[in-house]
């Protein structure tokens, strides 16, 4: 078996242009022997990091208890996660970017995680520059190795990824992860 990739998916829209991606990714992936799935972050109830510490006295346990416990022990065994994102402001959503910051737990007791990617969609190109940045920092302070991250702009409409010819590269990066 190959590795076991898991991507949150930060679009609040159901059906819109990120989840296309998301799906295009997870099948491809499946398809190139991975166990792949997606978690749709605005389907989780995720509340804010206090930043109260309590996770660096508990061993990684977080004091607030609402869906991203789920989230966190779906990552103990991900070897792969990719991040996706539409971008409405220069920035990941506000849904994903909440879930990101609640990985501040598992700081001191590590991550199974060794790499990540990341999949971002807008409707305006260069655009993505805040999100491309916080992933490379991310990367770095974690020392994931980088898979790569997709940009696709241009998507004026919900359903428009389904007509890009750039929806393949997401399916590339996948099968080559």
């Amino acid at each position: 078996m190959g590795k076991k990739i898991l991507v949150l998916s930060g679009s609040p829209r159901r059906g819109g242009n990120t989840d296309i991606m998301t799906e295009a990714f997870v099948e491809a992936a499946k398809n190139a022997g991975n166990d792949a799935k997606a978690i749709y972050i605005r389907d989780k109830d995720i509340a804010p990091c206090r930043a109260c510490d309590y996770c660096a006295e508990h061993k990684g346990v977080c004091v607030i208890k609402d869906d991203m416990y789920d989230v966190l022990e779906e990552m103990k065994t991900t070897d792969v996660i990719v991040f996706a994102s539409p971008i409405y402001w220069f920035m990941i959503s506000a849904k994903l970017k909440i879930a990101i910051d609640r990985f501040y737990s598992m700081n001191k007791v590590g991550f199974h995680i060794t790499s990540a990617a990341m999949l971002l969609d807008s409707m305006s190109p260069d655009v993505f520059g805040g999100s491309e940045k916080m992933f490379h920092d991310m990367c770095g302070y974690l020392k994931w190795k980088e898979e790569g991250i997709v940009t696709i702009s241009g998507m004026l409409t919900k359903g428009a990824m389904k007509d890009s010819p750039n929806l393949e590269k997401v399916r590339e990066l996948a099968a080559n992860i």
